[in-house]
């Protein structure tokens, strides 16, 4: 599935369970400010808080996904131990065996080391070509490969990214709601109005809780996943360089 359309269906199945949730199951949990507090002061935080569930529930779809995707590529075996068996067969010349051992593996730096293995099989018993040609087209097939695989291990950062941006802006536009229905009760003649003062201000302060909730998971899950993406393209950026010198030093002996 393409990126955008996961976007867009995420987008909208997590606006329309958040409306739901919020104007039809939230007021039957409801069962006074008494019993269930929490429960009563969200469901009078009002209408900026499905935007803020539905922010957060893509939030928690997007990091699932990236759970699930790097999972994948790194493949069926731990990856040092893949990268080791690897190694041992490009350096005992058993190109096919490393060729199967990646069809085993699976996952991201499995298809680059077989697209480089593949690659140096075709060319290896062609007489007119030259060492440096040889092994200038395996890297070239390593860095086709990675052109490939970099955006799927990438995918969704950028919306995490984007969520934790907004989501204290949406926070805060709720707040901002919540205080100026704070203000217009106070802004009536007499005696203020307590329950519209008090209701405006547990509006504004639950907003902003959960827009300060949704920003901070985002946050931490972007630099989490992209610490993981750069160590898992620093590995498979290890392992291709190790078997391209190792190639080199089989045709210059």
């Amino acid at each position: 599935m393409k990126q955008g359309t996961f976007t867009i269906i995420t987008m909208v199945a997590a606006l329309v369970i958040s409306f739901v949730f919020y104007f039809a199951i939230l007021p039957i949990m409801d069962r006074g400010v008494e019993e269930t507090p929490l429960i009563h002061q969200i469901s009078l935080a009002g209408p900026v808080v499905p935007l803020l569930l539905t922010l957060t529930l893509m939030l928690l779809t997007f990091i699932l996904e990236r759970i699930f995707t790097l999972a994948k590529a790194r493949g069926t075996s731990p990856l040092s131990i893949f990268f080791s068996h690897f190694t041992k067969a490009v350096r005992e010349a058993k190109y096919d065996e490393a060729s199967k051992l990646c069809d085993k593996q699976r996952g991201s730096a499995a298809a680059v080391l077989k697209a480089a293995a593949d690659q140096y099989i075709r060319t290896k018993d062609d007489k007119s070509m030259s060492t440096d040609k040889r092994i200038s087209e395996t890297q070239r097939a390593i860095n086709e490969a990675r052109l490939l695989e970099v955006p799927f291990l990438e995918r969704n950062l950028i919306a995490l990214s984007t969520i934790a941006s907004i989501a204290t802006m949406v926070g805060l536009l709720g707040t901002t709601i919540g205080m100026i229905r704070a203000f217009a009760a106070m802004s009536t003649q007499g005696a203020p109005n307590a329950a519209e003062l008090a209701r405006g201000i547990s509006e504004a302060l639950v907003n902003t809780a959960l827009g300060l909730f949704a920003a901070i998971c985002g946050i931490v899950a972007y630099n989490f996943f992209v610490n993981k993406v750069d160590q898992f393209n620093y590995s498979i950026d290890e392992a291709a360089y190790l078997m391209v010198e190792i190639l080199k030093e089989k045709e210059a002996a």
